[in-house]
């Protein structure tokens, strides 16, 4: 079956995709965008049920559904930059459709978001509680997860100031998208698929994070030699975000 995503395309040169995270929507790159523009043709795609996109969904809403409806919108040989939910997202995709990439790009992402005796990450307790703060109140959810996403950053009310301000350009996300999505950080476990990865893959993590772990790093390089880990020693969840000149730095470093 075949959806229709809006997307947003600017620039011109080598082909570059960005999916977002959890609870917001593509403008939060548009920092980034603004740098990058002149150099490459860059493609911003709200997720199914956020922005642009929040009447836009599959059914049912999974991992797999999702990263169908986006494979078909993105532009052919693609890098594919992923942050957060929207990394995991676009790791399913290098999996299922690894002709449409030639390079996969993850920020501050991991194959499994849950923690668990093998593997460091969330605490299961705490996306219960984002599960049951989102049914009373999403706004102020999704503070309280900005204020998370920033803790550790220098500047971390400059950080969630900028991410609110760069997607309140668009309608609020689906309940039902959010719920699922939530769903997919506590459930989702892409380590093996990780083993069968077909092109190169560059994840930055933030030295600062506190909802995806550095400790993940060694265990990523046991799962795929294609795999290339970069720690930024004082970022935290979103490091496009607080030092955005740096990061298009790093970036621009590591694309092929």
């Amino acid at each position: 079956m075949s959806f229709s995503l809006n997307v947003t395309t600017v620039g011109q040169g080598h082909n570059i995709a960005f999916l977002h995270g959890w609870g917001v929507n593509s403008g939060v790159w548009q920092p980034l965008v603004d740098i990058l523009a002149n150099d490459y043709c860059i493609t911003t795609i709200d997720l199914p049920g956020y922005g642009q996109n929040h009447e836009r969904m599959p059914e049912p809403y999974n991992i797999n559904s999702v990263s169908q409806m986006i494979a078909e919108h993105l532009p052919n040989n693609c890098i594919l930059v992923g942050w957060s939910l929207g990394g995991l997202i676009a790791q399913q995709i290098a999996f299922d459709y690894p002709d449409k990439l030639k390079q996969l790009v993850l920020i501050c992402s991991s194959p499994k978001f849950s923690k668990s005796l093998d593997w460091p990450g969330i605490d299961t307790d705490v996306l219960a509680l984002f599960a049951s703060q989102l049914a009373l109140d999403f706004s102020k959810m999704l503070e309280r997860f900005l204020m998370i996403q920033a803790m550790g950053s220098e500047n971390a009310k400059f950080d969630v100031k900028t991410i609110k301000q760069n997607v309140q350009q668009y309608p609020n996300p689906s309940e039902k998208a959010l719920v699922a999505g939530l769903n997919m950080l506590e459930n989702v476990d892409l380590r093996e698929q990780l083993k069968q990865l077909k092109m190169p893959c560059h994840v930055f993590l933030g030295r600062l994070d506190s909802l995806v772990p550095i400790k993940i790093a060694d265990l990523i390089n046991t799962y795929s030699h294609l795999a290339n880990v970069e720690i930024i020693a004082k970022a935290s969840h979103a490091p496009f975000i607080s030092d955005t000149e740096d990061f298009a730095k790093r970036l621009r470093a590591v694309l092929i």
